[in-house]
């Protein structure tokens, strides 16, 4: 995944998979910067990069990140994240009704979709009824979107041609915040492909909007809106025309005409198009902080530090014990390694995460102990109590022993049948960082007899492996974050979509035999659902502090550096908020270009 990048908006209403390392820069015709100089004179525009090539143009269905969605769709209610205040976004008012069980949402007047046909409250109803709430469409909002131990979804009903009423079935603390932001999708465009069926009785929306659709045929609501992609390339977008907001003078916003992605293979080469004069901004990574804060003057940019980011990291191993046509997901003799907790344990204290900052982030973050994020309210802090694992080898060594593990007369690990310890470490390839991480991950794990095989691959292998075939062992990678740990429902509920360490098949996926869920598991899941429904904050603060306590004891995720939020961005730009939740754009239709 990534360092969250810093030039995208993001939509953070539930968590994603975070693919990359924050690079952000551009051309719109291939590297060659005289090529962009020229473009770039023709009309306003940033120039950003990702490290791969987008999934899908279909929102429901995207988890990952970054993603275009910000750029193009807006929901209800939108997130300020220089103040972390809800805003009105596509409804202009709404009111909660006495027993908050019900929130009544007003739209703009005259709101249009980027094809000029009427946005509307039936747009609403479509969007949740239909897509978000459809059992036969696999998306991680719904995991987030439902309530209580009988996992019911909110009602949402038209009242009038401006007024949309949801209702909740019982009090359901992150209602605004959580569950109506979610962007609203066409229904002229769409409803067809959700009512009609394909031969597997599937509807055909799901294959909908995929990377090869006609970008005209995207139909959107946000500031900008598709207008090329070419394959491992670029992604270009170009202001909406028919977008709601508008200055205090009556100009039409976004002010910036175009938005570039350049696709590049590297962090590496998004820093050197950077320098060059290429580039409009780029995530700034630990090992290239020293060597640009020196060229602040000289390039004409800032470096802008939001501070720890919202981010997470992780090192991960498959707790999977069902099987697929019989054959085991995973080795049942590492399975057994896996799913003991005083192993995870041990793994945990012989990651010198110390030295990792130091090396790796060039000082540039702290330790990561919890999974939420440290902005949010209910983040549980190491001097609040919360479990942490300092580098200790003589701890790891003790836990691996006590668990029933050996040394061999070559100081290898080996469990209490012989079996050398090893195992295969994945992650995405082309994020350096990420990379140097597993690298020091297999040698500190040398240290205590472990034999680490760490590859990263590809990101659609990658993810194939993680998410479909659940054919791996370990791996490293991590999560967006936010605000609101009900975001992060869709993570620790078992049936979740991101429920990665024990993945439950999705629809459409084989069968599992024999799936697993462990005590602690299902109690953080209870949990989830509890901190919910509580309305005293107090209250909640406790709950979701029990939930990082019983995270951190049993390691489902294995927790390593929160690095700080850093963008360069040229000093053409006004008006940005630089922000660790946000970035340095997520206000992007505010933003101008002064020379």
């Amino acid at each position: 995944m990534k360092i969250t990048s810093s030039i995208l908006p993001k939509i953070k209403r539930f968590w994603l998979l975070i693919i990359l390392a924050s690079a952000v820069a551009l051309t719109v015709t291939a590297c060659n910067p005289a090529n962009f100089k020229t473009a770039s004179a023709q009309v306003p525009q940033l120039v950003s990069a990702i490290l791969s090539d987008p999934k899908t143009f279909n929102f429901p269905l995207s988890q990952e990140s970054p993603n275009v969605f910000p750029l193009i769709y807006e929901g209800l209610i939108t997130e300020n994240y220089d103040t972390g205040e809800i805003e009105p976004a596509l409804a202009e008012s709404w009111q909660f009704s006495d027993d908050k069980l019900k929130i009544v949402f007003t739209l703009r007047e005259g709101l249009k979709w980027s094809d000029g046909q009427p946005l509307t409250v039936d747009d609403v109803v479509f969007t949740y009824n239909d897509i978000y709430f459809n059992e036969a469409i696999p998306t991680d909002v719904r995991d987030v979107l439902r309530i209580g131990e009988s996992r019911k979804l909110p009602s949402v009903k038209k009242i009038d041609e401006r007024r949309v009423e949801f209702t909740v079935p019982e009090p359901f603390a992150p209602f605004l915040r959580s569950a109506t932001g979610y962007p609203i999708l066409p229904a002229h465009s769409l409803e067809k492909s959700v009512k009609t069926k394909d031969q597997d009785g599937k509807p055909i929306f799901l294959s909908q909007w995929g990377v090869d659709t006609p970008l005209d045929q995207i139909i959107v609501n946000g500031p900008y809106k598709l207008e090329r992609y070419d394959t491992s390339q670029r992604v270009v977008f170009r202001r909406n025309p028919y977008y709601w907001r508008k200055d205090a003078q009556g100009n039409p916003q976004p002010y910036i005409e175009r938005v570039v992605w350049q696709i590049v293979e590297s962090t590496d080469t998004s820093l050197l198009q950077f320098r060059s004069g290429g580039l409009d901004t780029v995530g700034v990574s630990p090992d290239y902080f020293s060597l640009l804060k020196v060229q602040e003057k000289q390039g004409n940019f800032k470096i802008f530090n939001g501070g720890p980011t919202s981010s997470t990291s992780f090192v991960w191993f498959n707790l999977n014990k069902g099987k697929r046509n019989g054959k085991p997901l995973v080795n049942p003799v590492k399975s057994r390694w896996f799913n003991n907790v005083q192993f995870r344990q041990a793994v945990a204290y012989a990651i010198d995460r110390q030295t990792m900052i130091n090396n790796t982030f060039r000082g540039l973050g702290t330790p990561q102990d919890s999974p939420i994020s440290v902005q949010s309210p209910y983040y549980l802090s190491p001097k609040e109590g919360l479990k942490v694992y300092n580098y200790n080898l003589k701890k790891a060594k003790d836990l691996l022993l006590k668990a029933g593990f050996k040394y061999n007369d070559k100081n290898q690990l080996v469990d209490d049948q012989g079996n050398r310890v090893r195992f295969t470490l994945l992650t995405n390839a082309g994020n350096k960082i990420r990379e140097a991480m597993g690298s020091q991950i297999k040698q500190d794990l040398s240290k205590i007899g472990i034999q680490v095989d760490f590859t990263p691959l590809a990101w659609n292998t990658f993810t194939d492996k993680t998410s479909n075939s659940l054919d791996w062992e370990a791996s490293l990678m991590g999560l967006t974050g936010g605000l609101e740990p009900n975001d992060g429902a869709n993570v620790w509920a078992p049936e979740g979509g991101l429920h990665m360490f024990n993945q439950k098949p999705q629809p459409g996926q084989p069968p599992i035999e024999g799936w697993e869920v462990a005590p602690w598991e299902a109690q953080i899941g209870k949990l989830y659902i509890q901190a919910a429904r509580e309305l005293d904050e107090a209250k909640r603060k406790e709950i979701y502090a029990e939930t990082q306590q019983i995270t951190q004891e049993n390691l489902p995720f294995i927790y390593l550096v929160n690095p700080l939020s850093l963008s360069a961005v040229r000093n053409r730009f006004e008006g940005i908020r630089f922000s660790a939740l946000g970035g340095a754009f997520w206000n992007i239709h505010e933003i101008k270009i002064t020379k």
